[in-house]
């Protein structure tokens, strides 16, 4: 493949009601992608090529044909090609993946990556309605209120029943992530208070929701964007040069991987009844940026930017990178392995639980933290030394899976 650099971008705050603002998914819009412009010093004119991952804006808002919304930011943008993509909470990755496609081939130099979603302005039970699009509607979760706990408990019976599975290492997972969050100026949850028995199966501060997924477990409705400006690397070189800086200072994609299976989650699951990993597919998708990047496996990761949507799912794709043998995640808990202060930091931005998860964005905000931890850029929640970091992206119940592996 060829090189694929990150420029930088900028991320809308997470903890920002844009709705009790008066202001709407274009205002979301213009803030995260004239925000990137300012952070890069990208002239509008330099744009190529837009890129827009959103997975509802039509049930939350209204609004449709996003790509086309992106023409209206400004004069420069007329005639500037542009497309939505849409994969549930992959879409953002999708995204990348779109432009980075649209570079490699040659065609277009700059690209202007946007994931953006608009989630708070609506009801909890229309909320969770609209998010229960991203199943088989009609044939899976029928009935359930909350679908997508329904989904991922169903993924945490799995995990007990293959491997044994104790809720106080779920709740590690959690506290990991409002832990960090607290050093993220980002974050959703950056100033949220808990009780100390919050993090307990404690009915009344921790209520249940569905199956075995109660209040902590899960990663909250969330607005915002995040918006990264990809390059070539004839476009990388001059930029450096430009800033005085050598291209070998930009972080690059250097590894991706993304695989889709089977609609349903019974039908993974059963699927997957005699192989190493309850989700091969994701390991694969793993692997595959692996080969790419042409590394070996966790022990060459400096940090892990990781799908969290629900505890269970960060419990999961700690065994799937290889962390642990598979169902063994508990022991890297245990020792703090995957903590900020760990030999592999998971999630330090907080990740989807701490951070926020405004669906659309989430991919295009995994490649920008990886891009501030390899840039040194991450501020508080900085990992020491980080040059390389992986991202794990998944869409619907494991469904649709994207990673990205950044170096410098």
């Amino acid at each position: 493949m060829r090189d694929i650099y990150v420029l930088g971008g900028y991320q809308t705050d997470f903890a920002v009601n844009w709705a009790k603002q008066d202001q709407g998914v274009f205002d979301i819009l213009a803030a995260s992608v004239n925000g990137a412009l300012d952070a890069t010093d990208i002239e509008p004119a330099d744009i190529d090529v837009a890129h827009v991952g959103n997975f509802a804006g039509e049930l939350f808002t209204g609004q449709g044909h996003l790509g086309g919304l992106f023409g209206s930011l400004n004069a420069a943008f007329d005639g500037v090609p542009s497309v939505r993509h849409e994969a549930a909470c992959a879409s953002g990755s999708m995204a990348v993946l779109g432009a980075a496609a649209e570079i490699e081939a040659g065609r277009y130099d700059v690209a202007a990556v946007v994931g953006i979603e608009q989630m708070r302005n609506v009801s909890t039970p229309d909320a969770a309605e609209y998010l229960g699009s991203a199943l088989w509607v009609g044939v899976e979760a029928v009935g359930e209120a909350f679908p997508w706990p329904s989904q991922f408990s169903d993924i945490a019976d799995e995990y007990d029943r293959r491997y044994g599975l104790e809720y106080e290492h779920l709740m590690t997972i959690a506290e990991k992530a409002f832990d960090n969050a607290k050093r993220n100026p980002h974050a959703q949850s950056r100033s949220w208070q808990f009780e100390d028995d919050a993090f307990t199966a404690d009915d009344d501060l921790n209520p249940p929701v569905a199956g075995r997924i109660r209040k902590q477990d899960c990663a909250r409705i969330t607005d915002g964007a995040a918006t990264v400006i990809l390059a070539s690397a004839e476009a990388a070189r001059a930029y450096a040069s430009r800033r005085g800086m050598s291209l070998d200072e930009i972080p690059r994609i250097s590894g991706w991987g993304h695989r889709t299976t089977a609609m349903k989650l019974d039908e993974k699951l059963v699927g997957s009844r005699d192989e190493r990993y309850v989700f091969p597919h994701i390991r694969g998708t793993i692997t595959d940026a692996w080969r790419r990047a042409e590394i070996a496996g966790p022990e060459d990761l400096d940090a892990i930017e990781t799908h969290d949507c629900f505890t269970i799912t960060e419990y999961m794709a700690m065994d799937h990178f290889g962390i642990t043998e598979p169902g063994e995640a508990w022991k890297a808990l245990e020792d703090r392995i995957t903590h900020v202060d760990g030999s592999l930091p998971v999630n330090p931005s907080g990740g989807l639980i701490g951070a926020g998860h405004p669906v659309g964005a989430t991919g295009a905000r995994m490649v920008l933290d990886a891009h501030r931890q390899v840039t040194g850029a991450a501020g508080d929640y900085q990992v020491e030394g980080a040059r390389r970091v992986q991202t794990l992206n998944i869409g619907g119940s494991a469904t649709t899976i994207a990673s990205f592996v950044l170096e410098r």
